[in-house]
């Protein structure tokens, strides 16, 4: 295999989306994803929100940068966007972290739009467990149209994209970097990007003391058939142990996700018994799809007519030490032993320009 001048490890969204990038200052770039397809993971399995700031009352930053990166990721990725649906978010009475004059405080401080909920959405809501019910601007994303363009964006811009290749070791070459795959192969690179997600830590080399200190989640999000009332809006019940149902635009569902029942483990990944956090997909464990509606419809009543489909699993990482205040800052790692290997973790997707501004600085003074 020819040397590429940058090589991607990752199909998710972001890794498609830096390749692209990083094709208009390398001749060659190569993408390698082990999966047999583009953003079938962690890309794929998630509420599908595009963030707007609201989910966010307790990280400023984290909540300023999803209001300034929304309307960029509507101009760059316009068939991807689905907002053919109006979003309500509710207060909880009882354990929300933040009450309804601090939501509406934070609201305008990142001048986001904020408007009281008319009587028929606040009719949906159970009064004795949630005391305001806003109206805000906040779309999903449909996965299959983000894959269909980044697709053919990728095939315009000249990037090799090779599937089904797992790799299993990185280590400084020179000025670049050596990469191993499973297959045996191997292959020198000018600079490796990696953004492998959760097993962002298996390939990096093993002298390396500075890792991303990073904590695993295995995560589901059940899809559902929402019934009619619901249809046309996604809730989200605030800031605490609630939950959110929105739409889900690739499968044509809703998905429903709870904070306390969606993770079904969590674990630091220094305490992992392998390396390969994925080894706790094989079996699959049960759906909690029944504790979750079971607590969603206390808040929504009018859930209680909503049909579970399927679940979808997967790992969600996290930085250490952000799970207090929910903030998802982007981990940037350039390892010590390889400069030319940079990890790097981001947790939402419209945080993808913030990275590729990164990316170029980097760049630049490299």
């Amino acid at each position: 295999m020819a040397e590429p001048d940058a090589l991607v490890i990752g199909g998710g969204f972001y890794g498609c989306c830096l390749a692209i990038h990083l094709r208009r200052r390398f001749g060659r770039v190569l993408l390698v994803e082990e999966a047999d397809g583009l953003l079938t993971r962690a890309s794929r399995v998630n509420q599908a929100r595009l963030h707007n700031g609201y989910h966010y009352p307790r990280s400023f930053l984290t909540a300023a940068r999803s209001r300034s990166n929304l309307e960029v990721f509507r101009r760059r990725f316009p068939g991807g966007v689905f907002d053919d649906f109006r979003h309500l978010y509710a207060i909880a009475r009882a354990d929300s972290k933040v009450g309804h004059r601090h939501f509406e405080r934070f609201a305008a401080a990142i001048g986001a739009r904020l408007e009281a909920a008319g009587p028929a959405d606040r009719r949906l809501f159970a009064p004795r467990l949630v005391e305001a019910v806003y109206e805000v601007v906040e779309p999903a994303f449909d996965v299959a149209a983000l894959r269909r363009l980044l697709v053919g964006r990728m095939a315009e811009s000249g990037v090799e994209v090779r599937t089904s290749m797992r790799v299993v070791r990185l280590g400084a070459a020179g000025a670049g970097v050596a990469v191993g795959f499973a297959d045996g192969t191997g292959l020198r690179a000018g600079w490796v990007f990696n953004c492998t997600y959760a097993a962002l830590n298996r390939v990096v080399p093993e002298a390396v003391e500075l890792r991303p200190r990073l904590v695993h989640q295995l995560a589901e999000v059940a899809l559902i058939t929402a019934p009619p009332a619901l249809r046309r809006l996604g809730i989200t019940v605030m800031d605490g142990p609630f939950f959110s149902a929105m739409p889900f635009p690739s499968e044509g569902l809703h998905s429903l996700t709870h904070v306390r029942y969606t993770p079904h483990m969590s674990w630091p990944e220094a305490s992992a018994p392998a390396r390969d956090p994925n080894a706790v997909l094989h079996p699959l464990p049960s759906s909690r799809f029944a504790w979750m509606m079971r607590d969603a419809r206390r808040y929504v009543p009018a859930l209680e007519g909503a049909v579970h489909v399927r679940s979808l699993f997967d790992i969600k990482t996290l930085v250490d030490g952000t799970q207090g205040d929910d903030a998802r800052p982007i981990l940037f790692h350039r390892d010590a032993t390889a400069p030319r290997l940079v990890s790097i973790l981001g947790s939402k997707l419209d945080n993808i320009f913030d990275v590729l501004d990164t990316v170029d600085e980097t760049l630049e003074r490299a």
